[in-house]
């Protein structure tokens, strides 16, 4: 409520125009070769994959940067497009094997392919010999829905075992919870952070690919991908070791206990669930490689003429994985689509904002936030270091992963229903010919995956809309089917490269879309002309 409150008392007042051609107002319209010009330059093999704290991220910062500078966007930082995000960067790697005792019986579980761990502390050698498993359920703490997983068991030192999303997706339950739609208490960062509260020494989340959204080997491969973190005091408030085990793994452990995991997660949908220690424990040693240095947030601001103290933020991460384990013989993580059609989108914003002969009255700003592959860190401290007050931050325009496969009719809204933003686009799609379609996969959480979570945590209306699941010219089938082979196959794979054959005609046209809301948001007079 307090998200869909800050947008009506701010743009309640404002008389919104409809954009129609951008060839009007500015010098160009969207340009589909300026787009493919800019990813094929970011996805290329020479930026490395775009790893922060590497030679990768120090190219890509600075193309960014240039980038800026070309469309007329100021420099924010006193002078400088650069934010340092003082960080600490963990390498984790597990010694000989984790030991999972049951009954006096070990089962050796090999890092990564039997069990995803690493250690967020910042010291260079975690060991944990012996600490009991206490299964705790959905590991969730939610006085407002009565629910408390951690209920009348005490697990100060020891490892806690937990189910990944919300009890609603297994159920239907639209009670519990938000019913299949994810809450933030579904998502793994969550668990980390409640586990930690509660004095765990460490939390096994048990995957599977309906509740994570996506397959093992996305936490598989994050496990041995050296972890950033903000460098300040909390890493003492982090577990000593945290990570998944996939089914198969959790499967053989509590079989032999005498359970299986569908029963137990049964039991655990139910309210009243009691959680209990298992006639288990858990032995691992992690050595940590711990480098502290600092990665970069990238933004330039477009000053508002009458209302420059008052601003929406265009957000896409510029950070990927980098040069990592090899897959059918490419080891660059080069991210063509996660994320470099989406800074393309970004920038190509801020050109048109750039060419209107009319200044719009409240600043623009693009910002480009690092880490968000590590958990949402960059656009976190930028929220709390910011170029204008989150209070007099109007909206937040977020996309991630945007796949260049043609016009779709549908908008699909990655958190529908959390602000007034809704209406904005519903009107602006149907100029288009096009209609909202609320995230169909929102049981996955997306919409606590990318930048614009942090805003909306700081009471910023946020979304992250983009056409998907319905193609013009294929059909709802043919859409959904390629977006789940890129999740599957492609997603923070070496195999998200650029491809010369992509069809950019829908991006261009949710690049309109975006364009137009936030012209709406950044003006409160009409236009001379139209636009889109």
């Amino acid at each position: 409520m307090k998200n869909k409150i800050i947008l009506f008392f701010c743009l309640g007042t404002i008389a919104w125009p409809h954009f129609t051609a951008c060839s009007s107002d500015t010098e160009n319209s969207v340009s589909i070769s300026e787009m493919k010009r800019v990813v094929k330059t970011l996805a290329s093999d020479g930026f490395m994959g775009r790893q922060p704290f590497t030679e990768g991220e120090r190219i890509t910062i600075a193309f960014l940067a240039d980038e800026l500078r070309k469309i007329g966007f100021e420099a924010p930082f006193e002078g400088s497009y650069f934010q340092d995000v003082p960080m600490v960067e963990i390498t984790s790697k597990v010694i000989d094997k984790a030991l999972i005792n049951v009954g006096g019986e070990s089962f050796s579980l090999t890092s990564p392919d039997e069990i995803a761990i690493n250690s967020p502390q910042n010291v260079k050698q975690v060991s944990l010999s012996g600490s009991k498993l206490v299964f705790c359920g959905f590991g969730i703490v939610a006085p407002e829905y009565g629910w408390n997983d951690f209920e009348g068991v005490d697990v100060r030192g020891k490892t806690v075992v937990v189910l990944i999303n919300d009890p609603g997706l297994y159920t239907s339950d639209s009670s519990l919870f938000r019913g299949r739609e994810m809450t933030y208490y579904g998502r793994w960062t969550y668990k980390y952070e409640q586990a930690a509260k509660m004095g765990a020494d460490a939390i096994l989340i048990i995957h599977e690919s309906l509740g994570a959204g996506y397959e093992y080997n996305v936490p598989r491969k994050s496990s041995i991908t050296s972890k950033l973190f903000i460098d300040d005091t909390t890493a003492s408030q982090r577990c000593k070791v945290t990570g998944w085990l996939p089914a198969k793994s959790a499967d053989l452990i509590f079989e032999k206990l005498g359970y299986k995991i569908s029963e137990l997660r049964a039991a655990a949908c139910k309210r009243g669930f009691k959680p209990f220690e298992l006639k288990a424990s858990f032995s691992s040693t992690i050595d940590n490689e711990i480098v502290k240095n600092k990665s970069t947030n990238v933004a330039g601001i477009l000053r508002g003429s009458s209302k420059k103290g008052e601003a929406i933020v265009i957000t896409a991460h510029w950070d990927h994985f980098g040069i990592g384990e090899a897959e059918n013989g490419d080891s660059i993580y080069n991210g063509a689509v996660d994320n470099g059609t989406t800074m393309a989108w970004a920038l190509e914003i801020g050109r048109c904002f750039s060419k209107l002969k009319r200044q719009p009255e409240r600043s623009v700003i693009l910002l480009f936030p690092t880490a968000e592959e590590q958990g949402l860190t960059g656009s976190e401290y930028y929220t709390e270091h910011p170029i204008v007050p989150m209070d007099k931050t109007i909206a937040c325009l977020n996309n991630d992963m945007m796949v260049p496969r043609g016009r779709m009719k549908d908008v699909t809204m990655i958190g529908f229903g959390y602000s007034t933003l809704d209406s904005l686009y519903k009107e602006e799609a149907l100029r288009q010919g096009r209609y909202l379609l609320p995230d169909p996969d929102s049981h996955t959480g997306l919409f606590f995956r990318s930048d614009h979570f942090p805003f909306f945590q700081k009471g910023v209306p946020s979304i992250w809309a983009m056409g998907c699941f319905d193609s013009r010219e294929h059909g709802k089938k043919w859409a959904r089917d390629g977006w789940d082979d890129y999740i599957k196959n492609v997603y923070h794979r070496p195999s998200d490269n650029y491809n010369e054959n992509w069809d950019w005609k829908g991006i261009k046209e949710d690049t309109e879309l975006a364009f137009n809301i936030a012209y709406q948001l950044t003006s409160s007079t009409k236009p001379r002309s139209r636009l889109f």
